[in-house]
This record gives C-alpha cells, sequence and structure tokens, in this order.
C-alpha cells in the first residue's frame, strides 16, 4: 500500500459509501428564508423603490474611473463566472472524482445544477425583461419590461452555483467548511467586478446571490432522482457491454474421431500394435467404387464388408541352418586323407 501523498490520485478499490445530504428542517429554513429575500427584491424593483436609486448612484458613481488601475485584472476575474470557461474546469474536476470513486454522482449533481440555474434565472431574465446600465433609457426608472435580460445577475449566479456545488460535494465537514469560504468569495467578488464595469446593476448582482443559493439549497430534493438515473445509466453500459461482446459460438457437436486399427503389416514394421486416432472416414456398402478404390491404393488386399482392408498373411520364414555338427559335441571328426 502506498503511503505517499500521490496514493490519494489512485482509483479506490471499491466505491466509498457517501451519504447524499438530506432536505432537514435548518435547510428548509434556510430555503424559506432565501426565497422570500427573492421575492423582496424583486418586488423592491417592480414598484421602483429606493433600491433601484441605490442602483443609479452606484451606476453614476462609475467605479471603473474611480480605479482604473484595477480594470485589466478584473477583466481577467470576472471569466470565474462566465458559464463556459466554469462549467469546463469544475466538470474537469468531478470527472476525475467520478472516475476514482466509481461513481456518477458528482457529474450528475454538476448537470442537474446547471439545468435548474439555466431554467430559473433564464426564466426570470427574459420574463422581467430589465435592461443594463448601458442600456439605459431614463435616471430614476427602473428598466423593466424593456426587453433586456441582466435581471438577476447571470455571472453571478453562475459562479454561487458552480463553485459551491465543490462545498456541496465535499466528504468531510471541514473540506465542506473551507470550500464554502472560497465558493461565497469568489460570487462575491464576481458579482462586485460586474458592478464595477457597469454590465449589471447592484440589484442584478443581490438577486443572483439568492438565486444561486436557491439552487444549492434545492439540491437534496433531487438526489433521489439523480440516485436513479446514476442505476439507470450503468444498467444501460452492462447492456451495451454484452451486446458488443456477442453470443459465444455453440460447440460444435459432429462427429469426432474414430479410433481405427492398424493393419498387422504395420505393427511388423517396428510399429506398436493397437489403435490410433484418424479422421472418421464414410463407410460405404459393398460394391461402391470408393471401395475398389480403396482397396487399390491398400495394395490390392481384399476389402472387408465393412470397407477396411484385410491385412496380408504373415509368411513365415525359416529358421537358418543350424550347423550339422555342433562344437564340441561327442561325435569323432572325419579323418582328413590326402591324395
Amino acid at each position: 500500500m502506498r503511503t505517499d501523498i500521490f496514493a490519494r490520485l489512485d482509483r479506490e478499490p471499491e466505491p466509498p459509501k457517501i451519504v447524499a445530504p438530506r432536505m432537514s428542517r435548518h435547510r428548509i429554513a434556510l430555503f424559506g428564508g432565501t426565497l422570500a429575500f427573492y421575492l423582496a427584491i424583486v418586488w423592491a424593483v417592480l414598484i421602483t423603490s429606493w433600491l433601484v436609486a441605490l442602483d443609479w448612484k452606484v451606476m453614476l458613481f462609475r467605479p471603473y474611473q474611480q480605479w482604473p488601475e484595477l480594470h485589466a485584472f478584473l477583466d481577467y476575474y470576472v471569466v470565474l463566472g462566465q458559464r463556459g470557461p466554469t462549467a469546463v474546469m469544475v466538470a474537469c474536476w468531478l470527472g476525475w472524482r467520478s472516475w476514482r470513486q466509481h461513481t456518477l454522482r458528482p457529474l450528475l449533481v454538476l448537470g442537474t445544477s446547471l439545468l435548474l440555474l439555466n431554467l430559473s434565472v433564464g426564466a426570470v431574465k427574459l420574463g422581467l425583461g430589465r435592461l443594463g446600465p448601458h442600456y439605459a433609457t431614463q435616471i430614476g426608472s427602473a428598466e423593466m419590461f424593456a426587453g433586456g435580460d441582466i435581471f438577476p445577475s447571470g455571472h453571478t449566479a453562475n459562479a454561487v452555483v458552480t463553485w459551491g456545488i465543490l462545498a456541496y460535494l465535499a466528504t468531510t465537514p471541514r473540506a465542506r467548511r473551507y470550500l464554502s469560504a472560497v465558493s461565497a468569495t469568489v460570487s462575491l467578488g464576481v458579482g462586485l467586478t460586474t458592478v464595477y464595469i457597469g454590465t449589471h446593476w447592484l440589484s442584478d448582482v443581490v438577486l443572483g446571490w439568492a438565486a444561486g443559493l436557491l439552487i444549492l439549497l434545492a439540491l437534496p430534493w433531487f438526489e433521489p432522482l439523480i440516485a436513479r438515473t446514476e442505476t439507470w445509466i450503468f444498467a444501460m453500459r452492462e447492456r451495451w457491454r454484452e451486446r458488443r461482446g456477442g453470443a459465444r459460438p455453440a460447440p460444435v457437436t459432429g462427429a469426432g474421431p474414430q479410433p481405427v486399427l492398424l493393419p498387422q503389416s504395420m505393427a511388423t514394421e517396428g510399429l506398436a500394435p493397437g489403435t490410433v486416432t484418424t479422421a472418421a472416414e464414410p463407410v460405404h456398402p459393398a460394391g461402391h467404387p470408393a471401395t475398389g478404390a480403396r482397396a487399390r491404393a491398400h495394395g490390392g488386399h481384399p476389402a472387408r464388408p465393412g470397407g477396411m482392408p484385410v491385412a496380408p498373411t504373415r509368411v513365415r520364414r525359416p529358421p537358418p541352418h543350424t550347423e550339422r555338427g555342433a562344437r564340441g559335441s561327442g561325435s569323432p571328426a572325419r579323418p582328413m586323407t590326402g591324395g
């Protein structure tokens, strides 16, 4: 087992037991208070209250002219609230977590939150139709229902949701506290940056904070749906793997090799008598042309009725001649006579 710091980068052998947040009473109370604050901001802008007057004072103050040295840095910092770059960065991190923990929940939670963000914030933007500071037509007016799309601030709401997801998916209380502080700081800075540049009213930013927080607080209601979606995706993956692998071919049940007796002549040439395994040959009836051809191939020997050639009759050779006189025998040798 690795004990160095890089061991935390390895894939876990089994999926960890992660308990999804529940909609507790404390969370429900926060959700209700945030929703009431959200509606109060919308109502204050609709009736052109003191909040609209504050928007005009901040806009006419022109912060980008008061502190021009910050403009170059804040032009890059505001990218942390744009949908595309932030979604890609957070999706890469959560994708690695999904691979490491054998679960799709981090990516599904991110997708659910972004979908809720598009539906809720986008619907309010188009429904209220407020114009931005650069397109305002009358000083002191709320500029509502004029065809705009900046109320609430999408940059601010996206920063709250995208970076807040990291705190929502944290597995330890300590990590959750640190990530909550970081996401709050980033989203607060992105919202104030849009006011500094002059693309949003101050009330747009305040409503964007509330809109993003509502989505984070409502995510536990969607946890059962996320769990069912993850189960369905894994089931579809297994089915696709089975279809891709295909059915295994069935074993061939044809006629296997049959033992055939060797001719006796082959046994006399040094081969051990017995059987060998050869491919089965078709058996033809007597008189079939193939029977005669096979008999000729075996040296003209007659064939049995079953088609097998008859082994030739073994010819016994006479034993070698013995000497007429055994050496050392008692018979006297015939005397040699000279002529």
